[in-house]
């Protein structure tokens, strides 16, 4: 009995060694895995100054120190993604004025996509739109300047400039068989977000050009407005280039009443956010279908791909633009500051929209619907009108045009052939309210 107590005592004895034994190593490991991690900083730190060392000594032109340095935080900031860079004391005042104060623009919002300097949009009724300016252009340069190898801030501060000041763009766009030239007069840049009309008697066309601080309050009080007669809508972001996070999320919430609308992905845990929706903010269960394309961006894509992941709206279009991460200012000194991507947005199903976009429901590809129209192909109850307006031709009286109802607030069926996007949205909306038996 005792010899058993003396071996049981003998196992513990060596299981406990054992245990020892290897939380000393394992805390060794660990220690030596620290240290090797700060070995390889110093080290890494140590290349850094002796490449710049090197440069300034021997390079042929004769730099300085402090340019070495700008190159250098350029490089580094702008290889990390398309979005983050290093903000001289010049391109940090230039983000100053853009943010706080007014100034003159084209009207357009850029984005790198594949290496090029594009834009994402035209926002509606700016001079750019006005020019002729298209989703997917691609800058090759500003007046005689090449953008390649030019970031997105430089591009930016060389297209902002005087209200009334010209500028020209040399512009690649697909179909086109050589770059093309728009020149346009700078503005003042004043957006309205959001407009609505009516498609017949129970379908509201809402449009979003940007997310400013105003959408949430516009769409909402248009929806209340209309909302005895509503059957569908068509919620219309194309070339809609993003904004407001918050508005985009209340947008949502306005369709959707439960569930994650969105969430926010970093590499430090206090980056994180999830945005959720509330039942109080949600407004109406009617039919919607959402249009997008290659313009629509950003919040955009989060509002249309949230729509489609909690299977509220059908969307349609073409693919989005893809730009799905979330950037801060951090300044560096009083002057200076980079621009860093800290987070990603991640979608209701746990998708990402950086660099994928939103793949609509239904694939339309934008143009006109040829129709042909028979004047004589007339129902019984039109027949006689018509006739009277032809023996009044006949008899040289100037017949009187039928009244046009205000095209701000309605879309004809004329209209609506021209945009064939737009069109198909409404064909599904009718569809849906048929199904539903609304």
């Amino acid at each position: 009995m005792n010899n058993k107590k003396l071996i049981t005592l003998g196992f513990a004895s060596i299981t406990v060694a054992l245990a020892l034994l290897f939380s000393t190593n394992l805390f060794a490991a660990t220690g030596e895995k620290k240290g090797s991690k700060e070995a390889s900083r110093l080290e890494a730190l140590a290349k850094f100054t002796k490449v710049i060392s090197i440069v300034e000594q021997y390079n042929v032109d004769n730099v300085t120190i402090e340019e070495l340095m700008d190159k250098a935080l350029n490089g580094m900031m702008s290889n990390l993604d398309a979005h983050s860079n290093y903000l001289t004391q010049k391109d940090y005042k230039n983000l100053k004025v853009q943010t706080n104060g007014e100034f003159g623009g084209l009207g357009i919002t850029v984005g790198i996509k594949d290496g090029a300097i594009t834009v994402i949009a035209p926002i509606e009724g700016t001079p750019a739109d006005k020019a002729g300016v298209k989703a997917g252009d691609i800058i090759l340069k500003i007046n005689n300047e090449s953008t390649l190898n030019m970031t997105i801030d430089d591009a930016v501060a060389i297209m902002r400039g005087k209200i009334g000041a010209p500028i020209e763009l040399t512009l690649v766009r697909e179909g086109e068989a050589k770059p093309l030239k728009i020149s346009i007069v700078r503005g003042n840049i004043t957006i309205e977000s959001v407009y609505t009309k009516s498609i017949g008697n129970d379908i509201q066309y809402i449009r979003v050009t940007s997310f400013d601080k105003k959408v949430i309050g516009e769409v909402t009080k248009a929806i209340k407005k209309k909302k005895s007669t509503t059957k569908g809508i068509i919620l219309d972001l194309r070339n809609n280039p993003g904004g407001l996070l918050d508005q985009a999320v209340g947008l949502v919430n306005i369709f959707v009443e439960k569930g994650n609308i969105v969430s926010q992905k970093g590499r430090n845990k206090a980056d994180d956010e999830i945005y959720t929706a509330k039942p109080e903010n949600t407004l109406t269960g009617v039919p919607l279908v959402v249009l997008v394309n290659g313009g629509s961006a950003s919040a955009s894509e989060i509002v249309s791909g949230s729509l489609q992941d909690h299977k509220r709206a059908i969307v349609v279009g073409q693919n989005t633009f893809g730009k799905g991460s979330v950037q801060v200012v951090l300044p560096v000194t009083e002057e200076e500051a980079i621009k860093l991507t800290i987070a990603r947005y991640y979608l209701p199903s746990g998708r990402t929209i950086q660099a994928v976009g939103v793949k609509p429901d239904i694939v339309v590809f934008p143009g006109e619907i040829n129709t042909t129209k028979n004047d004589f192909a007339l129902k019984e109850a039109d027949l006689k009108k018509h006739l009277k307006e032809e023996l009044e031709k006949v008899d040289g009286k100037k017949g009187k045009d039928e009244p046009l109802e205000d095209s701000k607030l309605i879309i004809t069926d004329e209209t609506m052939n021209k945009d064939s996007q737009l069109k198909a949205g409404v064909d599904i909306i009718k569809a849906l309210i048929i199904t539903k038996g609304l």
